[in-house]
């Protein structure tokens, strides 16, 4: 398991990959700047849907997350974003 101090983040090639995936047109570049800026958004967003869904289990008294918590959670944390 990873250390809290560990910074774990996504990939730029796979944060890149997958936004270029959307574009219409072939010529359409994306900088290192905003490929940085979504990663990091994602890791926010992934973070905050780990936090939540902790404390929805814990408010459950379960001693584990599950998928139910994660799914609970979901509406107002798309909603937060």
């Amino acid at each position: 398991m990873a250390e809290k101090n560990e910074d774990i983040g996504f990939k730029k090639d796979t944060i890149s990959k997958l936004l270029s995936s959307f574009f219409k047109e072939d010529k359409t570049r994306l900088s290192g700047d905003a490929v940085l800026l979504v990663a990091e958004m994602l890791k926010v967003f992934v973070r905050e849907a780990a936090v939540r869904s902790q404390k929805q289990a814990a408010s459950e008294d379960c001693d584990q997350v599950d998928i139910e918590h994660f799914e609970k959670i979901l509406p107002q944390l798309l909603m937060d974003f």
